[in-house]
């Protein structure tokens, strides 16, 4: 049974910090890249950052040098540090298991496994 659980959002202040989690099936989390996506009221979902099995990570400009992506394979777990966040941050945000040989495209098309969703209010 596949499974990805988010875990970690709420309401935070523009400049303060929030570490969302996410717990996934074994199924799931060996397809080795993991990504973190995000849908805004009115826009597209898009792909954020992604971590492929060997650590690599990919970012969009928009989060990079303010938001860290990382897992700890012993519990099967994605997280994302979000650092000085911005009110334009804010979204519904999805943890997702990714086809392997597309890490760094960060395209929602080759998502293969989503989670429900946390939402992240700055």
């Amino acid at each position: 049974d596949v499974q990805l659980v988010e875990s970690g959002g709420g309401s935070v202040g523009a400049g303060g910090s929030l570490r969302l989690s996410c717990v996934a099936s074994e199924s799931a989390y060996r397809s080795g890249c993991m990504g973190w996506y995000r849908e805004a009221p009115g826009q597209a979902r898009e792909g954020i950052a992604s971590i492929d099995s060997d650590g690599s990570t990919t970012y969009i400009d928009s989060v990079k040098d303010r938001f860290t992506i990382s897992r700890d394979n012993t519990k099967n777990t994605l997280y994302l540090q979000m650092n000085s966040p911005k009110p334009e941050d804010t979204a519904m945000y999805y943890c997702a298991a990714v086809v392997q040989l597309a890490c760094s495209s960060l395209r929602v098309d080759l998502v293969r496994y989503w989670g429900q969703g946390t939402q992240v209010t700055v």
